[in-house]
């Protein structure tokens, strides 16, 4: 079906960054996932920072309690205070994506700058200083959400940062050296594994979420929003958003005529055919992201189209009309198969009596039906007053 494939098309991940192509899905799986990262940044800073602190009791043990221990500390306390400022900039920016990235990147690279001066401070422990970047290199990748490019850079610098601060130290045999860079890029290659291996699975988890959402509210022939979409999303979202910015709200009711002889002459496989055209076209003729197509029932559609007065409603109807008749005999040479159109519209700028979109729903039925009774290939019309 053509909408799958859509949805394949807008669900496809590139495959090394373990992102959506589609710069939209990402967005909304973003979007959807911020109340959970910022959860999980928040716990991961303070976690990361209560410890980074308490590790000053080994730079005591190490150094005494003189100016080296004391610088050590305030470094360390730079790291708790660069983690507070985050939160605080997550709190004050709840709707970015940017902001709880920029706050993960910026206490990564204090954290891990800080680690350095410690290493130079405390030269003798370097195989204790390995460890501790082991430990520092799975947080960056795993326990403090972040883009997997960003986590990469920074966690690759950083032991880049390493190697070379231990090879300046100079204490370190080459043995030692050599099973230590190999166990940091074990601890790399299994980090950024893992990091990428939860971003895609957090991505299918969207995506099959996205898929049975699809399915549950689109028509599984036509692709259009079928009336459960209707009743749960639109009846009270479209006439509640037309009164409060008092503007115009036109739907269409549109049949096929005498669609039953379609089935009889091609079967029903051609009945679908001329179904999933004629839904094409309706969606190809009116606006994405704002006007709404739902398959009503059998051989009816629906459009509901916002901000669009009667005069608008009817120019659409009319180019429906002629272009599907058009259409249909440039493929089947049958210009026998038309469609009526009953439009309705109601303006909120002078209208002050409640109404419903069912109601208006029911005008445009009524128009329909006088559209068939008589003649049929037509565009009947109402303004509710």
């Amino acid at each position: 079906m053509e909408f799958n494939s859509g949805l394949q098309d807008a669900f496809g991940m590139a495959r090394w960054r373990s992102e959506f192509s589609n710069h939209d899905t990402e967005s909304r799986f973003l979007a959807g996932q911020l109340g959970q990262t910022k959860s999980q940044l928040r716990s991961a800073l303070i976690f990361c920072s209560f410890f980074y602190l308490l590790f000053s009791l080994t730079d005591i043990a190490v150094l005494g309690s003189g100016s080296d221990a004391q610088t050590l500390f305030w470094a360390r306390l730079a790291v708790a205070l660069t983690a507070a400022a985050s939160i605080l900039l997550i709190y004050r920016q709840p709707d970015s994506v940017r902001v709880a990235r920029l706050a993960a990147c910026i206490v990564e690279l204090v954290g891990m700058a800080v680690f350095m001066l410690i290493v130079s401070y405390r030269p003798d422990e370097i195989p204790w200083h390995a460890m501790s970047m082991a430990i520092m290199l799975a947080v960056i990748y795993i326990f403090i959400p972040n883009r997997l490019a960003y986590a990469l850079a920074i966690a690759l610098t950083a032991t880049a940062g390493f190697i070379y601060l231990v090879l300046k130290i100079g204490n370190v045999k080459p043995a030692d050296l050599v099973t230590m860079s190999m166990l940091l890029t074990l601890a790399n290659a299994f980090g950024g594994v893992a990091a990428w291996r939860y971003n895609r699975l957090a991505r299918e988890e969207f995506r099959a979420r996205s898929n049975l959402e699809a399915v549950s509210v689109l028509d599984h022939l036509t692709g259009c929003f079928n009336r459960r979409y209707l009743h749960e999303k639109l009846l009270d979202k479209e006439v509640a958003r037309a009164q409060r910015y008092g503007v115009c709200l036109t739907v269409i009711l549109c049949d096929l005529d005498h669609f039953k002889l379609v089935n009889d002459n091609y079967g029903h496989h051609g009945g679908d055919a001329v179904l999933s055209n004629f839904a094409q076209l309706l969606k190809g003729m009116t606006r994405e992201h704002i006007d709404s197509v739902v398959r009503y029932g059998g051989e009816e559609f629906l459009l509901i189209l916002p901000e669009t007065d009667l005069s608008g409603g009817i120019l659409l109807a009319e180019r429906l009309r002629t272009t599907f008749a058009a259409t249909l005999h440039a493929v089947n040479h049958n210009s026998s198969l038309t469609a009526s159109f009953g439009v309705a519209c109601v303006d909120f700028a002078s209208f002050d009596r409640a109404i419903s979109l069912y109601s208006l729903i029911e005008t445009a039925d009524e128009q329909l039906y006088l559209a068939k009774t008589t003649g049929r290939n037509r565009v009947t019309f109402r303004q509710v007053a």
